[in-house]
């Protein structure tokens, strides 16, 4: 079951990424020669005016095969002869539409269960909090000038700044605060602690909170995984901590058993909380200027606006080939680790 679950979270990611460049694409005039959900051979396929819609052998990944998209192409109606801005266009639809279902699930995810505000529940004696003089019920606003949106935020702070002193701007009775906290280490923990903790109860709001929570819900999860992308290039993590489809799957298998202990309802947020998380990360990942990525290949387009003429398409298309080669290389490595964790 958490196999079919994982592959259906997968096919709505894959498609919804698709659908952007797709769209875009016949927004553009730009002829569509095939839209694929998975990888490798065909197993079935529909063609429908100028369009193959087909299902692929491997359950991973997709395509929106465009005409003249790695090649030179005579058809007027081929994506390398459209303007530069239409390609950029077509290309950033892809992550741009990750981030609006991010967005759509986010809103769905906030008005269902509410959101964690960042409200002080207690203090710990002996930490910096108590020693400055905060209390239950402030409110965190701000952390080193970062604004704060939800407790979770504090958490995520605390771990790509560990150890570093915050200063902390806090609401309380209306009236707005300002005090330093130099984090102190617990032994017991492992970590650093500024001596505070928060509110166990998410808050529910009006349609228009809801809104703006879902916009913060989405932003959390892009800062996160840039967050998490710094401390893999700074040693903070290793290649080892990383997880790829399978390793994905298994989270999600473990997920959604636990989660439907409680009922199907609570299952079904709990996918869906998993698919806000996994939208955002596939829209960063896939703006990241790697080549064979939709980041590469914006690299590449924005030099030939910036200097109004076509990079050999020849050189483009040997920079995007050792991409994907490096990028099949890595997923080798991430798989291989992410079986071992299975069965260790």
């Amino acid at each position: 079951m958490k196999i079919i679950i994982a592959l259906l979270i997968f096919s709505i990611l894959i498609i919804f990424h698709e659908l952007g460049h797709f769209w875009l694409a016949k927004a553009n005039g730009i002829r569509v020669n095939e839209f694929s959900l998975g990888l490798g051979p065909t197993l079935f396929g529909v063609t429908k005016g100028e369009t193959k819609y087909s299902l692929k052998l491997l359950p991973f990944g997709g395509a929106c095969m465009m005409e003249g998209e790695d090649g030179e192409s005579s058809d007027e109606r081929a994506f390398g002869n459209k303007s530069v801005w239409a390609r950029i266009s077509v290309v950033a639809a892809g992550p741009a539409f990750n981030f609006i279902m991010a967005l759509v699930f986010s809103f769905i995810l906030v008005c269902n269960i509410g959101y964690d505000i960042p409200v002080i529940s207690d203090v710990t004696p002996g930490y910096a909090a108590e020693e400055a003089g905060m209390q239950s019920g402030d409110k965190i606003l701000k952390m080193n000038g970062k604004n704060i949106h939800f407790y979770r935020e504090i958490s995520s702070y605390s771990m790509y700044h560990a150890g570093e002193t915050v200063e902390i701007t806090y609401e309380r009775d209306g009236e707005k605060y300002q005090t330093t906290l130099v984090p102190k280490y617990d032994e017991e923990l492992g970590r650093y602690l500024y001596g505070f903790q928060g509110t166990v109860e998410n808050t529910h709001g009006n349609l228009w909170e809801n809104m703006k929570y879902s916009v913060y819900e989405v932003k959390y999860w892009i800062s996160t995984t840039l967050g998490s992308l710094k401390l893999l290039v700074t040693g903070g993590v290793s290649i080892n901590d990383m997880s790829g489809p399978v390793g994905i799957v298994d989270v999600i298998g473990d997920s959604y058993e636990e989660s439907v202990s409680y009922g199907y309802y609570a299952a079904f947020l709990q996918m869906l909380y998993i698919c806000i998380i996994l939208a955002a990360n596939l829209g960063v990942m896939n703006l990241l200027p790697i080549p064979a990525l939709d980041g590469g290949r914006l690299v590449f387009l924005i030099v030939e606006a910036i200097r109004r003429k076509k990079i050999d398409p020849e050189k483009e298309g040997m920079v995007h080939f050792v991409g994907i080669v490096l990028l099949f290389a890595l997923m080798i490595v991430v798989m291989f680790n992410d079986i071992r964790k299975i069965f260790l």
